[in-house]
C-alpha cells in the first residue's frame, strides 16, 4: 500500500513494519551476536576491575547481544554476511540451537513486556535453511523453548521437520516436506499443513497475528493462510490460502518468542535468522 494510505490511517512505516501509535513495538536485527547466557552475565573473576584476568570477560560481555541469547549444548551463533545471524547445532543427533530472549530480571524488554493472548500481539521473523536434510525447525509464540507440540498447553508457532523420530510423543506429521502451523488451546492441539514445500536457500517471512478477540491469523511471505479448527495432535489438516482464523485462544496467556533448530542425525544443522519483530496494543485508558 502507498505511504499516503498509511498517513491517512495515522500509521507510519519503519523498516517495512507498519507502525500504529496505539501499539508498542520491538525489532531485533541482531546488530550484536547472541551468546550463551553465561557469557552475557559472567561475573568478573578478580576484585580489581582492570585486572588482566577480567579483560576477556569484559570484552565478551560487551560483544554479546543484550536482548537475546543462544541456547543448546555446544550451540553456535555467528554473524551472517548476508544479514542477521546463523545458529548452528553441535554435530550430534537431537542437539539444538535456539534463539531466546534473555529471561534474566530487568535484562530486556523482550521478556519484561507481557505478550499476552489478550494483548493483540503480532510477531514476525525471516528465516532461511541452507540445507534440507535432517532437522526440525520451529518459530513463534510458546511458553517454553521445546519444539514438541505436546509440551506447551497454549502456543502458536510454525514448524518444519524432515522426519519423525518422536512417535512416542504423538507427533507424526503426514508430509515432511511441508511447513506446518500449530496452535494449542488449554492442551488441545490444532495442526495446519500449509501448501508450502520448504526449500533450501529460500527466505520465509513468517507472521502471527492475534486479534482483540484472541483469534489467530497467519501469513507466510505476505500471503494469508487458513487455520484449521479440527483438533488432533497427529498428521495435520491440509489448508489453503484464505482468511479462516483459529479457534479463540485462552485468555491472559503470556507468550515468549522462540526460534530454533534441532539436528535429526549426527551432523550439524544451521538456520539463518535475519530479524524478529513483535508488537502489542497499548493498555486502554481507564
Amino acid at each position: 500500500m502507498s505511504e499516503a494510505f498509511y498517513n491517512a490511517k495515522n500509521l507510519t512505516v519503519s523498516n517495512g513494519f507498519v507502525r500504529n501509535p496505539n501499539r508498542y513495538y520491538l525489532e531485533e536485527y541482531f546488530y550484536q551476536r547472541p551468546a550463551l547466557n553465561a557469557v552475557a552475565t559472567a561475573p568478573l573473576t578478580n576484585a580489581e576491575a582492570s585486572h588482566p584476568d577480567n579483560t576477556a570477560i569484559i570484552l565478551a560481555r560487551g560483544l554479546a547481544n543484550r536482548n537475546f541469547e543462544v541456547l543448546g549444548t555446544n550451540a553456535l551463533c555467528t554473524f551472517n554476511p548476508e544479514g542477521g545471524i546463523i545458529i548452528t547445532t553441535a554435530g550430534a543427533d537431537e542437539r539444538q540451537a535456539i534463539i531466546a530472549p534473555h529471561i534474566d530480571s530487568n535484562q530486556s524488554s523482550w521478556t519484561s513486556t507481557k505478550w499476552g493472548s489478550d494483548n493483540q500481539v503480532e510477531w514476525e521473523c525471516a528465516i532461511r535453511l541452507p540445507a534440507i536434510d535432517n532437522q526440525k525447525v520451529w518459530a513463534g509464540l510458546k511458553l517454553t523453548n521445546d519444539q514438541l507440540l505436546v509440551t506447551d498447553p497454549d502456543q502458536a508457532f510454525f514448524k518444519f521437520q524432515t522426519d519423525d523420530d518422536e512417535t512416542d510423543n504423538n507427533e507424526a506429521f503426514t508430509d515432511f516436506s511441508k511447513l506446518h502451523f500449530i496452535y494449542s488451546k488449554a492442551g488441545t492441539d490444532y495442526i495446519s499443513q500449509l501448501p508450502i514445500k520448504v526449500a533450501e536457500n529460500t527466505n520465509y517471512k513468517l507472521r502471527i497475528s492475534i486479534d482483540s478477540s484472541r483469534y489467530v491469523r497467519i501469513f507466510v511471505n505476505g500471503v494469508q493462510y487458513n487455520i484449521t479448527t479440527t483438533a488432533g495432535s497427529t498428521g495435520g489438516t491440509t489448508v489453503t490460502a484464505g482468511t479462516t482464523s483459529s479457534k479463540q485462544m485462552e485468555d491472559n496467556i503470556d507468550f515468549i518468542p522462540y526460534i530454533g533448530i534441532e539436528a535429526g542425525a549426527d551432523a550439524a544443522e544451521a538456520l539463518h535468522v535475519f530479524y524478529q519483530k513483535m508488537s502489542r496494543a497499548l493498555p486502554k485508558n481507564l
